[in-house]
């Protein structure tokens, strides 16, 4: 373990043998750090934090404080961060709350771009990228893969599918849904996310039939129910297809038109 001296790490912290802690880094009482995460300068870790191994903190950056919400009365609640996620300078991740999961979630191999901000209660898949100052009010989800742009701000309780691309500056105050791209104020989709699909190498009857699915949905002036059901007959075959679909049948915000 390598600690600098100017360092301050609450002795019932729970630290790998493995972890780095760099110059004025504050770890609290009720944090735990897996092997080989490296901690930079100025970071502060508190509250009861759960970080995985191999993450990297950049200076500056602040995990695990309260939640801003004027309802939090210093509960115990926590945030638990997975393995591989990468924080760039400036990010700040909160705890939840009591009246949501009691708990922020932030799986693996994720990266957070400076200034990223991650409010309370927020799950986050895996492989998702949010670039220079993309920001989540609390309650939201993100699926697997998705991409925040630079100065993406998200609506609290909106939930962003899988393999979704939202483009920079937008504001997102409904769901969108996976596979999908959006931007705009308010956000608007544009249809699928392809180069994403493609680099993940979807194939070309599952892209072909989410292209047809989110055209009935969102082209052919049918009512929604009705479109899903027929999508379904068609296609629901395709897991990724009844993926979409199953997002836009459990939206409770409704969805980005």
């Amino acid at each position: 373990m390598s600690i600098h001296k100017t360092a301050i790490v609450h002795p019932k912290a729970k630290l790998s043998s493995s972890v780095e802690i760099g110059p004025y880094s504050i770890i609290g009482e009720q944090v735990s750090i897996g092997a080989r995460t490296k901690v930079g300068s100025h970071v502060v870790v508190d509250g009861i934090t759960q970080i995985g191994e191999d993450c990297d903190l950049s200076p500056f950056c602040s995990i695990g404080l309260p939640p801003q919400d004027f309802k939090y009365k210093g509960e115990p609640t926590r945030v638990i961060v997975g393995n591989k996620n990468i924080f760039r300078e400036y990010v700040t991740i909160h705890r939840g709350t009591p009246t949501g999961r009691n708990e922020t979630v932030i799986g693996d191999c994720n990266y957070f771009m400076a200034y990223s901000h991650v409010a309370h209660d927020c799950l986050i898949g895996n492989h998702v990228v949010m670039a220079n100052a993309a920001a989540l009010g609390g309650h939201i989800t993100i699926g697997d893969y998705a991409v925040l742009g630079g100065l993406v701000g998200v609506h609290q309780f909106v939930r962003i599918g899988g393999y979704a691309m939202i483009g920079g500056g937008a504001i997102v105050v409904q769901d969108v849904p996976p596979y999908l791209t959006a931007s705009g104020n308010r956000a608007q989709l544009h249809g699928l996310n392809l180069v994403g699909l493609k680099r993940h190498r979807f194939s070309n009857e599952e892209i072909e039939a989410l292209k047809r699915a989110y055209k009935l949905l969102f082209h052919a002036h049918r009512p929604l129910k009705e479109a899903v059901q027929e999508s379904r007959n068609k296609w629901g075959y395709l897991p990724s297809v009844e993926t979409f679909l199953s997002f836009i049948e459990n939206s409770k915000r409704g969805i980005c038109r």
